[in-house]
């Protein structure tokens, strides 16, 4: 049985993703161009996860010659949001909660951080 191909992004989708969230569309041949990483893909590993990303709904595309001109479907915001939920509920048991004191524990936090975390918890308190 084939393996489920991931909602969320892997880190190369996640990388072709920030090109087009950047540039608002781009071709793959853009794409690849736009990639700043000491060893860029080969043209055809873009093409194929362009293609990926389409199946999983991150972006669509508009024919334009010979080649295809992709957008992203899907805003860096949702895309944050899903993996985020993804990790909730697969490390923490659906806990939010959870997820925030373990990376209280474990992270060290700026004073402003720290200032503007308080301030949420403040104001989640008074929404209550």
């Amino acid at each position: 049985m084939p393996r489920q191909k991931a909602a969320n992004l892997t880190e190369v989708e996640q990388r072709l993703m920030e090109v087009l969230w950047s540039a608002g569309n781009g071709t793959v041949a853009e794409v690849l161009g736009a990639i700043k990483t000491p060893k860029a893909p080969a043209f055809n590993t873009v093409q194929t996860t362009l293609r990926i990303l389409e199946q999983k709904g991150y972006v669509r595309h508009v024919e334009e010659g010979r080649a295809f001109r992709y957008y992203p479907k899907i805003d860096r915001t949702q895309a944050s949001r899903s993996a985020l939920q993804t990790v909730v509920r697969r490390f923490f048991d659906g806990s939010a909660g959870a997820l925030a004191m373990n990376l209280i524990q474990n992270e060290p936090l700026s004073d402003g951080e720290l200032a503007d975390l308080r301030r949420m918890l403040a104001q989640a308190e008074q929404s209550e």
